[in-house]
């Protein structure tokens, strides 16, 4: 593959990981659908945990989803926890025409509703991803959350 293509493919990973954070942190279900392959499996098992203390500050959120149409966009009424994603600094690697590999550090805070155990989780860590072009467009195929550090306030 040239420089240039590499470059766009590059680039369009970009776009879809920005999608992806906003996606999530509106609660827009169909702009995250938007940018996922439709055989994707998103692994979020263990993405609150504290790697130092072993303490899962929000099981609810180990799931592994399987395929675009798991993902789902809650009841926007209700109290909700609310969400902020940064993405910083990221390795992409294409690995052929139609495939690449990512890893992204981030940060997330999660605001949790009145009445929690904790008003506040901030989290530091990487997102390990793959991508596959179909259909001339580039798509999220997996993904996994590993932690360097969680804290709960």
């Amino acid at each position: 593959m040239g420089t240039r293509r590499r470059l766009a493919a590059i680039e369009a990973v970009r776009d879809l990981k920005a999608k992806y954070w906003r996606g999530v942190d509106t609660a827009d279900g169909d702009l995250v659908r938007s940018i996922l392959a439709e055989d994707c499996e998103l692994d979020y098992r263990g993405c609150c945990t504290d790697p130092l203390t072993g303490v899962d500050h929000m099981p609810q959120m180990n799931v592994v989803m399987r395929g675009r149409d798991s993902w789902q966009t809650g009841n926007l009424e209700e109290p909700r926890v609310v969400t902020v994603h940064q993405g910083h600094q990221y390795e992409i690697e294409v690995t052929g025409k139609t495939t690449a590999t990512g890893i992204w550090v981030f940060t997330d805070r999660f605001f949790i509703p009145p009445g929690g155990p904790f008003t506040r989780l901030t989290g530091y860590g990487h997102y390990h991803e793959t991508y596959e072009k179909a259909g001339g467009v580039w798509l999220l195929k997996t993904t996994r959350i590993t932690r360097l550090w969680v804290e709960v306030s």
